[in-house]
C-alpha cells in the first residue's frame, strides 16, 4: 500500500510515517518506480509505535523492544545497557502511576454521574 493509504488507515500524517522511517521504526519497500510500498503487518506496527509514544517512550528505546512485541519469547538483548534497562523500568513505573491516576479520574466521573443521574430521577419525580 502507499503512504497515504497508511497514513488513512493509522490515523498517522505521512509526516510522521516519514519521520518513524528515519528514526528505523517502519521499513518500507520500494516500488519499480521508487514509491514508497508499505506492507499490511505495519498498520499494526505504526499503531504500537504510536501507543508506544503516547505512553511516553522515546523513539529510540521504541527501536529496542519493537522486536519484543512481535514475538515476546524471542527477545533479543543485544545492545540493551544498564541505561537502556533504566528507562525501560521509569517508563514501566510512570506508566503505572499514570494508569492509576486514570483510573481515579475515571471513577470519580463514574460517581458524578451517578450522582447527576439520582439527582435527575429525583427531579423527574417531583
Amino acid at each position: 500500500m502507499r503512504i497515504g493509504e497508511l497514513a488513512e488507515r493509522t490515523g498517522t500524517s505521512r509526516r510522521l510515517l516519514r519521520y518513524y522511517e528515519e528514526q528505523r521504526l517502519i521499513a518500507p519497500g520500494r516500488s519499480p518506480n521508487g514509491y514508497r510500498e508499505y506492507d499490511e503487518s505495519l498498520v499494526g506496527r505504526v499503531l504500537q509505535i504510536r501507543g508506544l509514544l503516547d505512553a511516553g517512550l522515546p523513539t529510540r528505546v521504541i527501536q529496542q523492544i519493537l522486536p519484543c512485541l512481535e514475538a515476546p519469547r524471542d527477545i533479543h538483548f543485544s545492545g540493551v545497557t544498564p541505561e537502556t534497562i533504566a528507562i525501560l523500568e521509569r517508563e514501566r513505573d510512570r506508566m503505572s502511576e499514570r494508569i492509576q491516576c486514570l483510573t481515579r479520574n475515571r471513577d470519580a466521573i463514574a460517581d458524578y454521574l451517578d450522582a447527576l443521574r439520582g439527582a435527575g430521577r429525583t427531579a423527574d419525580t417531583s
